[in-house]
């Protein structure tokens, strides 16, 4: 999805390469980066799947207690996203993400414990989806940085492009091996295993070199995210790019938190089938990822981005044809049709954020486009959750999917989205 939780390492020309120890070779230290970096999007994806399941058949949630729960876990993207970015610059990198995932285990693991001692209630449930969210967002601005301190740069596209592929193959088969787990242990157990693999990531990154990004010494944290705003907000081409991005994440959260409720309590599909269904979601975004750079360069960026997005708000529209477990497969296509075209439109203008902004910027580029577009997404599953409780999940549905042509016809209103290519 545009934007959301994706593997982001943008390049940073100029790297401060100083180190604290466990000196080893490029090779050896990034594929411990990248293990951790593997088994800890495979943990989250199994947790997005099985969180909302603990909602729904542990506690017995209402359809407004499970988008609130969904949007307690992307909350935080709307409040800590630009001063993660000055952060992410400030303190010792490999410290931070090693203390965020232990923070993540300690949220995640706290369930099952409280389950065991039957003390768990949807206020804890709540409490450490915001916790674990807001550890998300400095984890996710931090390794946005991390990559490229770690990796000498003639290598850096290439472990992009890896990590990016990576990203996307955890996308697929974290949720359909998520509902495989929740099928075998329930929900409540597959959280267990989650919570492990933020343990386990964080004895990987505890072997990597300590990394401290350079900064200007002398400025303060309001001037430098001042800095970041006012270039994306004064852009001719990442303003509406951000714009078409966070419309694009609204309509992605609504989905996300309408998924789970609709499918499993009105389609009646179990778990492991709900994991299946989910899984064509990083199907759409690998063969959205596989194509992107061909497509642009063949139709051109502004304009692949705005054909391939309207395809994609189309497909959406199949959704909500499925009513029942033999009919799923609409479903499917529909989840995948639109992941692909936000997949496109996802990489096509973070690829113009890595080559158009200046260096020094490029992580408060980052976080301001984060802060707004990624910000939108608690108000998408809130949004949904109200559609929901009031007109039906179904009806919900058939809104949301609708409104998923929307974001590249807003784009179509400025000048570079008229355009052949972003320039």
């Amino acid at each position: 999805m545009s934007e959301t939780p994706t593997s982001e390492t943008p390049t940073v020309p100029k790297r401060d390469r100083r180190s604290t120890g466990h000196e080893t070779s490029p090779s050896a230290v990034f594929w411990r980066y990248w293990a951790a970096a593997t088994v800890s999007s495979a943990g989250t994806a199994v947790t997005a799947l099985a969180l909302p399941l603990v909602a729904l058949s542990v506690l017995d949630a209402t359809a407004l207690q499970a988008a609130l729960l969904a949007a307690a876990g992307q909350i935080s993207w709307l409040l800590l996203s630009l001063p993660a970015g000055v952060i992410a610059q400030r303190l010792p990198l490999r410290r931070l993400q090693v203390t965020l995932d232990l923070v993540r285990f300690a949220a995640v693991g706290s369930l099952p414990l409280a389950w065991w001692l039957d003390r768990l209630s949807y206020p804890h449930l709540f409490l450490a989806a915001l916790t674990t969210g807001a550890a998300t967002v400095l984890f996710d601005i931090g390794n946005s940085t991390f990559l490229p301190a770690i990796v000498p740069e003639r290598q850096l596209a290439a472990r992009n492009s890896l990590m990016s592929g990576t990203h996307a193959v955890t996308e697929t088969g974290g949720p359909s091996g998520g509902g495989l787990l929740v099928q075998a242990a329930g929900p409540v157990g597959a959280l267990l295993v989650d919570a492990a693999s933020y343990l386990l990531s964080a004895a990987l990154l505890r072997t990597l070199p300590e990394r401290r990004p350079a900064t200007r010494t002398g400025d303060g944290v309001g001037r430098l995210i001042r800095e970041g705003w006012t270039y994306v907000t004064r852009h001719p081409v990442m303003l509406p790019c951000m714009l078409w991005a966070t419309a694009t994440n609204f309509v992605c959260a609504a989905l996300v938190a309408l998924t789970p409720l609709y499918l499993v309590r009105e389609a009646g599909l179990t778990p492991a089938q709900l994991g299946l269904v989910l899984a064509m979601d990083g199907v759409g975004g690998l063969a959205g990822a596989a194509v992107a750079v061909r497509l642009t360069r063949r139709f051109g960026t502004a304009r692949g981005l705005v054909v391939t997005a309207l395809a994609g708000g189309a497909a959406a529209l199949l959704a909500p044809l499925t009513t029942t477990a033999a009919d799923a497969y609409w479903f499917a296509l529909g989840n995948a049709g639109f992941a692909f075209g936000v997949a496109i439109g996802s990489i096509t203008t973070r690829t113009y954020r890595q080559t158009a902004s200046p260096p020094e910027l490029l992580s408060r580029v980052m976080a301001t486009v984060r802060f707004v577009s990624w910000g939108a997404q608690p108000l998408g599953a809130l949004t949904a959750g109200l559609l929901a409780t009031y007109v039906g999940t179904h009806a919900a549905l058939w809104a949301v999917c609708a409104a998923a042509v929307l974001p590249p016809l807003y784009l179509l209103t400025f000048p570079a989205g008229r355009r052949r290519d972003f320039e």
